[in-house]
């Protein structure tokens, strides 16, 4: 039931408000059950508190392209492909300058 899983991930991130994966599943949660702003805050919440959390960059992008906004999707990706950069991730840095390739 999603909002069970809601809940739950509330009161995980309670015990662990600094937990990116959690942040990063609330907002895949969010946006699960329709709802883009509260997703969008925790995206954001993540990227701002955790920049080298990778994962955000494409999500975040994805959810800026559902709406409209693609020049914040644009730069989000950039980001996300100088994260991944810095991390060493080739997948992600894939990913992203894809996602990039095909907005532009």
């Amino acid at each position: 039931m999603p909002a069970n899983r809601l809940e739950q991930l509330k009161a995980l991130l309670k015990e662990s408000p600094h937990d990116s994966f959690l942040l990063f599943a609330l907002a895949k949660e969010y946006e699960k059950l329709g709802e883009p702003e509260t997703a969008l805050r925790y995206y954001l919440h993540l990227e701002e508190h955790d920049p080298a959390y990778v994962g955000t960059y494409y999500h975040l992008g994805k959810l800026y392209e559902q709406m409209d906004e693609a020049g914040l999707a644009l730069q989000t990706y950039e980001k996300g492909i100088e994260a991944a950069r810095r991390a060493g991730d080739q997948h992600a840095m894939g990913e992203l300058a894809a996602a990039r390739m095909a907005l532009e």
